[in-house]
């Protein structure tokens, strides 16, 4: 029987740590890295395990800086989550019945993750499935990139799970906002990193794409206004991303005499492709064959 080691990195979730660590109970142990908490974290955590570590909160290294709880754990795998998240009893059943016989060809397991956002269970907008690996044997897995939203880095081969890591997100629109900010400044250090060419109208071209992206192509528009206001809101994000590129590069001018007949074409452009997908996404939702048809023949004569 395999050993199961929990590793919990928290920052500030006396809000959440409680429900968060009640769902791991199963593991053999559970590790908690705390990065210097100033509410009731570690309190409400020492009522679950006495493996608690601490180190200074970065926000940039907030990712990289899981590696060290993983050194912590003594367990054959590990079960990476944050305080913001919870493990359901499905998921619960379905690692307990892996860590009888796992395959031994097999390093690590992606898991769907169900987030909750504003309080509605996010089934589209690009937040479902989600999956994360965040199951995996000891010395197989960890972080190399120092910016957020890195992916774990697996050596050898993945599998994906059932169950579900359910997060609970953002609770309220500031905690959206403030979060995001942090969050466009170290994507703009890597765009920047990566060698990205600089291009004025991407002020446009950034938040379309993004909204585009989330409302349509990822089936926003099905969660109602939860997927338009977080569509938006993501909008906004990647306005913030080009923002900061602008900003690391010195606020360069462009004074073009053409300047409002360039913008007018980025905005034509725009309008085109979201009635494009308003279009599509219409027809795709007419189940009656017939109708479908005639619908896509009328919008070409229009």
């Amino acid at each position: 029987m395999n050993k199961l080691s929990a590793v919990v990195t928290v920052f500030n979730e006396e809000k959440n740590i409680e429900r968060c660590l009640r769902s791991l109970k199963f593991a053999d142990e559970i590790v908690v890295v705390d990065n210097s908490s100033a509410d009731k974290t570690l309190f409400l955590a020492k009522k679950f395990t006495n493996k608690i570590y601490s180190q200074k909160n970065d926000p940039n290294l907030i990712d990289i800086q899981k590696n060290f709880g993983f050194k912590k754990a003594s367990g054959d795998f590990i079960l990476s989550v944050d305080g913001d998240e919870e493990v359901s009893g499905e998921l619960e059943s379905e690692i307990k019945k892996l860590l009888k016989k796992a395959p031994k060809n097999i390093n690590g397991y992606l898991i769907p993750r169900k987030n909750f956002i504003f309080g509605k269970w996010i089934e589209n907008t690009g937040w479902y499935p989600d999956f994360q690996l965040r199951l995996f044997k000891k010395d197989k897995a960890f972080f190399t990139q120092k910016h957020v939203h890195e992916q774990i880095t697996l050596e050898g081969k993945g599998l994906k799970l059932k169950g579900h890591i359910l997060h609970h997100n953002y609770d309220t629109v500031s905690q959206f906002i403030q979060k995001t900010v942090n969050y466009a400044e170290n994507e703009a250090e890597k765009l920047l990193e990566d060698g990205y060419n600089f291009s004025y109208f991407d002020s446009l071209r950034f938040p379309m794409k993004e909204f585009l992206s989330r409302f349509f192509l990822r089936k926003g528009y099905k969660d109602g206004l939860h997927g338009l206001i977080l569509s938006l809101l993501m909008a906004f994000y990647h306005l913030l991303i080009f923002a900061y590129v602008w900003e690391k590069k010195g606020f360069p001018q462009y004074n073009s005499s053409n300047f409002l007949r360039e913008a007018e074409t980025e905005f034509k452009k725009a309008g085109k492709e979201t009635l494009f997908w308003f279009t599509k996404e219409r027809a795709e939702n007419i189940r009656n064959p017939v109708k479908k048809a005639a619908f896509k023949i009328i919008r070409k004569v229009k």
